[in-house]
């Protein structure tokens, strides 16, 4: 059985993991869809002013936090830790550094980049929104399945 301060790392791994699970929810379920029926410029220009906030201390302590709890689970998985649990603490670890932190650099990120440097009101940045819209909110569902996944995994790994 997992025990200790393992155990207590795992646990606020799965708060972290499924807060950001909520979070990409959210998004896919709700706010992409909002933002997308607003003209391109003002969508743009919210989803601008979103990403913008996203980048502050509360957000980012839950985001990159679960990645750091994420890596340091799965050292100490492997370095120390005996087979029960394993697997479920290697996958959750997996799902969330993957699936979710990688994602968004490689994935999301990006596209935030390129919709940030369009002023809101050129063409380009309309014709872009469609695209970004699309794109972005596809890679926020694979996102929010990860963390999801990473939080049922983890947790898993506890019964």
């Amino acid at each position: 059985m997992i025990d200790g301060p393992f155990f207590v790392l795992v646990v606020v791994a799965i708060v972290g993991t499924g807060l950001m699970a909520g979070v990409f929810c959210a998004f896919s379920t709700f706010v992409m869809r909002g933002l997308a029926t607003l003209p391109p410029a003002q969508g743009a220009a919210a989803m601008n002013a979103i990403n913008a906030a996203a980048v502050r201390p509360a957000f980012m302590a839950v985001f990159t936090g679960s990645a750091v709890l994420s890596a340091m689970i799965a050292v100490v998985t492997f370095v120390v830790w005996p087979d029960e649990g394993k697997l479920a603490l290697l996958l959750g670890s997996a799902l969330y550094l993957l699936g979710s932190f990688g994602l968004t650099i490689v994935a999301n990120v990006p596209r935030n980049a390129r919709l940030a440097r369009m002023p809101p009101g050129a063409p380009e940045a309309a014709v872009y929104w469609t695209a970004y819209v699309r794109e972005w909110t596809w890679w926020n569902h694979v996102r929010a399945a990860a963390s999801a996944a990473a939080t049922l995994v983890y947790v898993l790994a506890l019964a």
